[in-house]
């Protein structure tokens, strides 16, 4: 974790720039982090932002609480996207290549933290299927718009992925044990699923930044911030639940949490392929989040589960 190092200061109404013309998708983007992310890109004049959520109606509501604090409406779309069901991650991709010209940014924000065993629609390990292989799947599927809009002059393509120091709950000596991905993993405790599916972020991006050198790709660690993602933890630290249920003081509020998502998304110092505690501080990952042989191990593996899952 950041300590002892010295963030970067970053104020979103200052430091984001104009986004005039840019198209902008975010995922979870009908509460906390998303939502916060979708509101500040919203005061710097976007062409068009998706909010992405499971829910409609959550989503509508969030877009009407977004609208109350701008001062004037912002051109913000809804987009139905469940990331534990590759159909609805499909769909959802087809409406944005449909309508979109272009993809300035993607912001892959939600996640579940530490739930409950379970499997997605798809029969994968329920945090691993969410928190990575539908963002795997969705990224894929955009990957030629992003590549188009990068052909356009002046442009800066970028694609954050939220992971979190968590991954360094990352099953040992493995980082990750794939035998367990088809399964609900009990063996590795809610904490162990958590680690291994934010590692396997991590490590994406590291290998996306490889391969398409016209992106900027990054992943980020919040902090440990005040939304909603720790109520239904199971099996959590003695750490996480003294900070998330006693000490809400020492705990980030949304809107400055937001500020290294933010950074990694516009700023101009943010190193393709890094891994940044707030805000901005690189050289903090595991090794296991280092390792580019198990990250390039991890892309074969997952293009071959993604295969049959193109549209």
């Amino acid at each position: 974790m950041n300590i002892g190092k010295k963030s970067l200061t970053f104020t979103p109404e200052r430091d984001i720039p104009s986004l005039e013309g840019k198209v902008i998708l975010v995922t979870g983007g009908n509460i906390g982090l998303g939502k916060q992310c979708v509101l500040e890109y919203a005061k710097h004049n976007p062409a068009l932002i998706w909010l992405a959520a499971r829910s409609p109606d959550k989503a509508q509501a969030a877009l009407n609480e977004i609208q109350k604090q701008l001062p004037k409406p912002a051109n913000i779309k809804l987009l139905e996207l469940d990331l534990a069901s590759f159909e609805s991650v499909q769909q959802a991709a087809s409406i944005v290549i449909a309508e979109s010209q272009r993809l300035d940014i993607l912001m892959l924000n939600a996640g579940i933290m530490a739930a409950p065993p379970g499997l997605t629609k798809d029969g994968y390990e329920l945090q691993w299927g969410t928190n990575y292989l539908g963002h795997a799947l969705l990224a894929k599927l955009l990957i030629p718009v992003l590549e188009k809009t990068s052909t356009i002059a002046n442009t800066d393509v970028r694609i954050v992925v939220i992971s979190s120091h968590g991954h360094i709950y990352a099953p040992k000596p493995e980082g990750i044990k794939y035998e367990t991905i088809r399964t609900e993993a009990d063996s590795l405790g809610a904490y162990g699923r958590y680690g291994q599916s934010k590692l396997a972020m991590i490590l994406w991006a590291k290998q996306a930044a490889k391969l398409y050198p016209q992106f900027t790709v990054a992943s980020i660690h919040p902090g440990i911030v005040r939304t909603n993602l720790m109520n239904n933890a199971t099996g959590s630290p003695w750490i996480i639940r003294v900070l998330g249920k006693v000490t809400k003081n020492l705990v980030t509020p949304v809107d400055q949490g937001v500020r290294n998502q933010l950074w990694a998304s516009v700023g101009k110092e943010v190193k393709s392929g890094e891994y940044y505690e707030p805000v901005g501080v690189g050289g903090t990952a595991t090794e296991f989040a280092k390792d580019k042989n198990l990250a390039r191990g991890l892309w074969e593996w997952t293009e071959n589960e993604l295969k049959d899952h193109c549209i």
